[in-house]
């Protein structure tokens, strides 16, 4: 069955918003936890425009689950990944104009610098995922680089705009899920998900992890986030009951 990790990302952007203490994803990670979540998810930015150092080494000291850092394949950040040992490091693509990530990584266009980075982790045996569109050209790619794991990017899957592009992405999701698993890469996926359109994904045996954080946080607005973290636990688990 896959797991449901949870980015708190966004309480942090909350947080930042004002400028002050509150709310604090060190507590939002441990209520997830506590609903159910099987790792945590945080992404320092190189422009700290939401999780703060601060953050990585309380969630560090406090996570009991799995921490997942994610994070571009800049010096600094490399720097402090080493020193607070995640379990899971996973590559992304980072630009400083966009408000989320927009995209996979171009791991083919990369592989020095990322094999490098990933040579580095496995030093300190730490694991590397790769966040990728599902395209055979960055699954091998990935595996060149000597990846663990890859995220696919889901983000085309859940912004179609019809069932029948949805279907199609879907597709090539589960193609590249099959592709990667072939390759000797274990798979992750995320971008997007929210509650109509996870269940397909979470229902793929080839996914061990999906990576949710907007969705959940927002719809916590609603209804606590212990209940929504639940809530999405429920969908993963249901997918898994009806192959």
């Amino acid at each position: 069955m896959a797991k449901l990790a949870i980015n708190v990302d966004h309480v942090a952007t909350v947080r930042q918003a004002r400028g002050i203490t509150e709310p604090d994803p060190v507590t939002a990670a441990g209520i997830c936890e506590l609903a159910g979540a099987a790792g945590i998810v945080i992404h320092l930015r190189e422009d700290r425009r939401h999780i703060q150092d601060r953050d990585v080494y309380l969630l560090r000291e406090t996570i009991k689950t799995k921490m997942n850092l994610e994070m571009g394949a800049n010096d600094e950040i490399i720097k402090i990944a080493l020193e607070v040992q995640p379990d899971l490091v996973t590559l992304v693509p980072e630009k400083r104009e966009e408000l989320t990530t927009e995209g996979g990584l171009d791991v083919d266009a990369q592989l020095t610098r990322i094999a490098s980075v990933v040579e580095q982790m496995g030093k300190d045996n730490i694991p590397v995922s790769l966040f990728v569109d599902p395209e055979p050209r960055q699954l091998k790619a990935a595996a060149k680089a000597g990846a663990a794991f890859v995220e696919l990017h889901t983000g085309r899957y859940c912004d179609a705009l019809s069932e029948d592009e949805q279907a199609k992405e879907f597709a090539m999701i589960a193609e590249a899920a099959e592709e990667a698993v072939s390759l000797g890469l274990r798979v992750n996926a995320g971008h997007g998900l929210n509650y109509q359109n996870t269940a397909p994904i979470a229902a793929l045996a080839t996914i061990e992890e999906l990576s949710i954080g907007h969705a959940i946080i927002a719809r916590s607005v609603f209804t606590g986030l212990d209940q929504a973290v639940r809530e999405m636990l429920a969908i993963v688990m249901r997918a898994e009951s009806s192959l």
